[in-house]
């Protein structure tokens, strides 16, 4: 399989210059593209009789070649791989236009999401990797050995340059430690997720740690002179910060997704609407906040990495409102009752509603699987001696 692997590159000033080039020559290519293509859509709109062929990445390429670099004669002076896999991409942009899995592209802007990709002749030693054109750039880390990546991308955010390439990689079953055994998570906003095993896990929520120290910079950038000394260093903290914010949360649920892979054959997850979720205004900010999708993505691949399997509980699986005594089901439960109790006159169940969600899913593993614990009735009181926090994690 397949994996990604980006680190931060240690570059000096001049290699800060030559870097900057080539991604200014492959936004040059991506907007020349993109204003070429969407006059060849609006002209096909136009003369529906005769319509021009959608050029391919291969077509773009051919034309900058002969009408673009002949009058900006600064593309020669970076690797001719920056435009082109910026027409490559654009292309791919489109196709997932067309197909309505994307919107459109849009322009690109100096400064903002700046990267370029290269291939070619490609050196990865302990500390260094050696790119076409560039030479040798450092990285802050140890770069993983054996290695002879096709291609690197090379990006730029909160003023640092990072470098990025795929590895091959085989995964290694034996890693799963306890065999034959599942759990489930159900993920929330109080608590980030709770397990069948009872344990409850926090996020850190960093967008609303540091949201005070944003607003403070965000209200002094813009009562500065728009492109000024000021505004600009302004503009780096900013982005320094959101990198942070970031960081933190990645940190987190790759912590909290190696953990369950590497420790429980079979785990099971709901399948969550996000983007139904976030058009609720009152919850949007905290869902942002919270990395639902990238948990989920984060344990796809981690899953198949390390032997384990994933089980998405179909999206209208009614976790909250089943008992998972006697199965019994609520007709309503709001978001503000917390805890659940049975209907039923015959069941005693009553247990905090995110842990009876979790035992529902726990049920939809397969059969020859065993819980990590058996399923027993517990009481909202004593609840909290079965729950225990995973400082570990956290």
């Amino acid at each position: 399989m397949l994996l990604g692997f980006k680190t931060e590159l240690k570059v000096n000033k001049t290699q800060k210059n030559l870097l900057a080039q080539h991604a200014g020559v492959a936004r040059h290519a991506w907007n020349w593209g993109l204003s070429l293509t969407k006059k060849i859509l609006d002209n096909n709109q136009v003369e529906s009789k005769a319509p021009i062929k959608f050029p391919s990445a291969i077509d773009l390429h051919k034309w900058l070649v002969a009408l673009v670099k002949p009058q900006y004669p600064w593309y020669y002076e970076v690797s001719k791989c920056a435009p082109q896999y910026a027409l490559r991409h654009l292309r791919r942009a489109w196709d997932d236009c067309f197909k309505k899995a994307r919107k459109p592209p849009r322009f690109k802007k100096k400064g903002r999401c700046d990267s370029f990709t290269l291939d070619g002749s490609i050196t990865v030693e302990h500390n260094r990797i050696k790119v076409p054109r560039i030479g040798w750039l450092k990285t802050y880390e140890r770069l993983p050995q054996d290695t002879l990546p096709k291609s690197v991308t090379i990006s730029k955010r909160a003023n640092k340059w990072f470098v990025s390439f795929k590895l091959e990689i085989t995964p290694h079953p034996t890693q799963v430690r306890l065999k034959n055994q599942a759990i489930a998570v159900d993920l929330g906003l109080l608590r980030f997720a709770t397990l069948s095993t009872g344990e409850e896990v926090s996020s850190p929520r960093p967008y609303k740690q540091l949201e005070k120290k944003l607003r403070r910079l965000q209200w002094l950038n813009r009562h500065q002179v728009v492109g000024s000394s000021n505004w600009k260093k302004t503009q780096v903290r900013i982005a320094k910060l959101h990198y942070r914010i970031s960081c933190i949360r990645n940190d987190f649920i790759h912590k909290l997704t190696t953990t369950l892979a590497k420790n429980h054959s079979q785990i099971v997850i709901e399948d969550l609407n996000i983007k139904g979720l976030m058009k609720n205004g009152k919850l949007a900010k905290a869902i942002a906040d919270s990395g639902f999708y990238e948990f989920r993505r984060q344990l796809t691949y981690k899953t198949e990495l390390y032997g384990s399997k994933l089980v998405i509980a179909d999206r209208f699986f009614p976790s909250s409102k089943l008992c998972p005594k006697c199965q019994h089901k609520k007709d309503k439960l709001p978001l503000s009752q917390r805890v659940y109790q049975c209907d039923n006159h015959n069941c005693d169940w009553i247990a905090d509603r995110d842990y009876s969600a979790s035992l529902n899913l726990l049920g939809l593993a397969e059969p020859d699987v065993m819980p990590v614990e058996k399923l027993e009735p517990t009481l909202f009181g004593e609840a909290g001696t079965n729950k225990q926090i995973m400082s570990n994690i956290v």
